[in-house]
């Protein structure tokens, strides 16, 4: 999980992943929406891979790319998980700021 939060800190990765979700896509429909070099494009496109949220075939000249969800679903189900700890302690909190002061002492 931690390569995974690694590759979308980065926003150019969040974007490919953004545009993979919609659909394949080949390395260099990709490289079109960044003003970067296409070996600039194939190096984020391997950490993406590397992690596992991508994944790629190349079928002649052509390398297309695809999101991989189960990744994705992963980092989703650890972020449910802890929100239910974050408002449950955030609720606390609330409850204690409410409180008067006058009947705590």
């Amino acid at each position: 999980m931690d390569r995974v939060f690694h590759a979308l800190a980065d926003a150019t990765r969040r974007a490919m992943v953004e545009r993979l979700v919609r659909g394949p896509a080949s390395v260099s429909e990709l490289a079109r929406s960044h003003a970067m070099s296409l070996q600039a494009v194939m190096q984020h496109l391997q950490v993406l891979e590397a992690c596992g949220l991508v994944r790629s075939e190349k079928v002649g000249r052509v390398r297309t790319c695809h999101i991989e969800p189960q990744p994705l679903r992963s980092v989703e189900e650890w972020i449910v998980r802890r929100r239910t700890d974050w408002e449950r302690r955030l609720d606390r909190l609330g409850d204690q700021l409410a409180e008067d002061p006058a009947t705590t002492e």
